[in-house]
């Protein structure tokens, strides 16, 4: 017994139709119609998508558009001499600029966008998050996460949302990279306007209680620093010393 094999045949590609080919008038006469004639330039291609079927290609002159170009389909009965425009569209080619990918309004959200009467949508699968009762592993969260289901949280911070938060914190304005702390004359460890935060995070983070201070209310490392420490003193100015005035006791001045 012999096998043969069956190769599946390559598409047969359309044959060459003159007819649409040359179909260059209408089809700019329809654009023009359809556009009210703005934004179409010249003829820059055709193509034969299949038989009796071809779309004639028109360069697009829109402001912001560049890269684009005007696509218009024209096809004929069997047959027929004559072509017919079936529709026409402005798509996109290599290089066109493009609008990014659409996102849905919960994703576009960033840090900071959240104003007054705004409301952020709820991330039931949120990784940053674990049920209230759930152990984490570490006995002063665990504690603090079953004090908390006590008054009703549903949900606590996980390991993973805490040390994205510690991070964050201590990559940002209020950590020991920040331009006031790197010429700052002492760290926040040793002020007394420092209150150190209870948890894991103790031994980080702490928040800053002084008025006087650009971090006043706000959590700061231990190694953060400002102006505003505690115990740093400025050196008091010299006074300035005037020079003694020279007064003619043999002037008078008449009133």
């Amino acid at each position: 017994m012999t096998e043969t094999t069956t190769r599946p045949r390559a598409k047969a590609r359309p044959k060459a139709d003159a007819v649409l080919a040359a179909a260059v008038e209408p089809a700019r006469r329809e654009l023009l119609e359809a556009t009210k004639g703005e934004g179409v330039g010249e003829h820059v291609g055709f193509i034969l998508e299949a038989e009796r079927l071809g779309t004639h290609w028109f360069a697009a002159t829109l402001p912001g558009y560049g890269g684009w170009s005007w696509a218009v389909t024209v096809t004929r009965a069997p047959r027929s001499k004559t072509a017919t425009v079936c529709e026409s569209q402005l798509l996109p080619g290599d290089g066109a600029i493009l609008s990014p990918d659409w996102l849905p309004w919960a994703q576009r959200l960033a840090p900071g966008d959240v104003g007054p009467g705004d409301v952020t949508p709820k991330i039931d699968d949120d990784p940053n998050l674990v049920a209230g009762f759930e152990a984490t592993g570490e006995e002063d969260v665990d504690a603090v996460a079953l004090w908390e289901l006590g008054l009703g949280r549903p949900r606590v911070l996980s390991a993973e949302g805490r040390d994205q938060a510690a991070q964050r914190w201590y990559d940002g304005a209020h950590g020991p990279t920040a331009e006031v702390a790197v010429k700052a004359p002492a760290r926040c460890e040793g002020c007394g306007y420092f209150m150190p935060v209870t948890g894991a995070l103790r031994s980080v983070f702490g928040i800053c209680a002084n008025e006087w201070s650009p971090s006043d209310g706000g959590v700061v490392s231990r190694d953060h620093g400002c102006g505003a420490h505690s115990e740093v003193d400025m050196a008091d100015p010299e006074p300035e010393k005037v020079g003694t005035p020279i007064l003619d006791d043999e002037v008078l001045e008449s009133l």
